[in-house]
């Protein structure tokens, strides 16, 4: 029998559990809200901490809303859908900066106000469901069991009509990805609106009379293709030929993609640049930057460094080691996925 304990909620943690103290550990609940008091079943324990599922709110916060999805709870998707958009821009702001303040060991974090997204559900462009013995939809939560899945609420209607398609085939037994938009398959961003909102936001951070941007981690040109009017040249940097093939297809005579290794290929680019008239674009996988990146940047310090990250922790690390030669002008959070645990960041360095 699994030991029930009550206690408040004080926080939500990113990941999207909260976080209690009880027993003389910290308590992680899934589904709760800070401010909140309820008693949940500890169903695992170490040292220090422990992890529990909710049983009951007994004092619950003015926040907390009926979720829209008659999935949520049980589907792997989403983790935010009883409470209320206003405190989830809320929550995922506190998270970028404490984790900033945590990991990057910084003592002033230059936040600007969250971006949030102009629809809370249907905004997901793509998604991917599996299919298993008939089972069309998504894994569950915390495990590798599919949960049947007729309607996905944050995906757009183009997508959900897609997801019916396929269901009505009956598919064979794998993995499919649904897209509201066609074109090449490599990586594009998920939410139309947010991404917008993010390409005009970098553009605002980038100083104008640059002679060079270079794009590190360009993908099929997302961002290159939007500030190249800015400069007089650009390089996109990427490690997949299939996205820098698709960009080359339409790439203007001051763009130029380059397929390789991004730690090689920016340093030998900075390494035959003016800094003073260079601006460099960093938008890495959710591992962030590697060593050998990191200290190209120490080493080669262009006039304006602006990084976008999808993993706070991630970017804390990073921000710890460029802050030697950086400094840290601004934050600005971007919820890209409502709904869900995960948020965008971006960040406008200068070299000291």
């Amino acid at each position: 029998m699994h030991k029930l304990v009550e206690l408040p909620i004080h926080d939500v943690a990113f990941g999207g559990k909260g976080v209690g103290r009880g027993g003389g550990k910290v308590v992680f609940v899934p589904f709760t809200i800070d401010g909140e008091r309820v008693s949940a079943r500890i169903i695992r324990e170490k040292k220090q901490l422990a992890e529990a599922e909710l049983h009951e709110v007994i004092d619950a916060s003015e926040h907390r809303t009926t979720p829209e999805c008659p999935y949520f709870g049980r589907c792997g998707g989403c983790t935010y859908q009883h409470i209320s958009y206003e405190h989830q821009l809320t929550i995922k702001a506190n998270q970028v900066e404490q984790t900033l303040r945590r990991i990057a060991r910084l003592d002033h974090v230059p936040m600007r106000a969250i971006v949030p997204s102009p629809a809370a559900y249907g905004y997901r462009n793509r998604v991917t469901v599996h299919a298993e013995q008939g089972i069309v939809g998504y894994y569950r939560r915390e495990s590798h069991r599919l949960i049947d899945v007729q309607h996905c609420p944050i995906a757009t209607p183009e997508v959900n009509a897609a997801l019916d398609e396929l269901r009505a085939r009956n598919p064979r037994d794998g993995h499919y990805s649904l897209r509201a938009h066609g074109g090449p398959r490599v990586f594009a961003q998920t939410n139309d609106a947010v991404a917008d909102a993010m390409a005009a936001l970098v553009e605002t951070l980038l100083p104008d009379g640059s002679e060079l941007l270079i794009d590190a981690y360009c993908g099929a040109g997302f961002f290159t293709k939007r500030l190249a009017p800015k400069f007089r040249r650009v390089v996109g940097i990427e490690w997949d030929r299939h996205a820098v093939a698709a960009a080359q297809e339409t790439a203007a005579p001051n763009e130029t993609y380059v397929a390789g290794d991004v730690n090689e290929e920016l340093q030998s680019q900075l390494s035959d640049c003016v800094p003073a008239t260079t601006c460099v674009l960093l938008d890495p996988p959710a591992e962030g930057l590697g060593v050998n990146t990191r200290r190209t940047l120490l080493n080669w310090r262009p006039h304006t460094l602006v990084y976008v990250s999808c993993n706070p922790a991630a970017l804390a690390r990073d921000l710890g080691e460029l802050a030697a030669r950086y400094k840290i002008d601004s934050v600005t959070p971007l919820d890209m996925f409502p709904q869900t645990a995960e948020i965008e960041a971006v960040v406008a360095l200068s070299p000291i």
